[in-house]
Formats: C-alpha cells, structure tokens, sequence
C-alpha cells in the first residue's frame, strides 16, 4: 500500500513522493494543472525508441518548486549558502 507524500502543492502543482511502508521513496512525481503547453515527443531511431516530455511552468511555480525541494532534501549547502537553522532552512523553527 502507498499513499501521497506532499512536497509542495498549489493551484498550479503537486509536487509529492510515494510513500511505501516496506521502503524509501525513490521517485519523485510532479503534477501540473492546466499547463497552457504542453508536449509529448516520441522518435524512433535504429531500433530504439525515445520519448521525451516538454511542459511550460510559470517561473513563481518552479520557484515554489525549487525551494521545496532544497528543503526536503537539505540541499542548501550544495547553493553555496549557509546551512543550519537559519530563515528558510527546513531546520528552522519558523516558516
């Protein structure tokens, strides 16, 4: 059994993971909502097949995004800024 572990959700997105009882999540599934473009390519080349997905995200969206995802996985010290409890820090007490 799984269910929805919400990262970041809007009007626009959901951002989440599956959360399985028996293990960690691997995959992360994002959501878009009435995307105003959107595309689905697929090519066949020797053989073999390629597919590739092409979505248009308002910048404040991938902003809201972007951000969640740092904080989920404690990314802040890989942007060069300081990490601990300070504003912003998934650590910190005030959000």
């Amino acid at each position: 059994m799984s269910v929805k572990a919400s990262i970041s959700s809007s009007n626009a997105h959901h951002l989440y993971f599956e959360e399985l009882l028996s293990e960690d999540p691997r995959f992360v599934f994002l959501e878009l909502t009435d995307p105003e473009e959107f595309s689905v390519h697929k090519e066949k080349f020797k053989e073999r097949s390629f597919e590739s997905i092409t979505v248009q995200i308002p910048q404040g969206v991938m902003d809201d995004i972007a951000i969640a995802w740092i904080k989920r996985r404690k990314l802040q010290g890989a942007l060069g800024g300081p990490v601990g409890l300070e504003w912003g820090s998934p650590d910190c007490p005030y959000d």
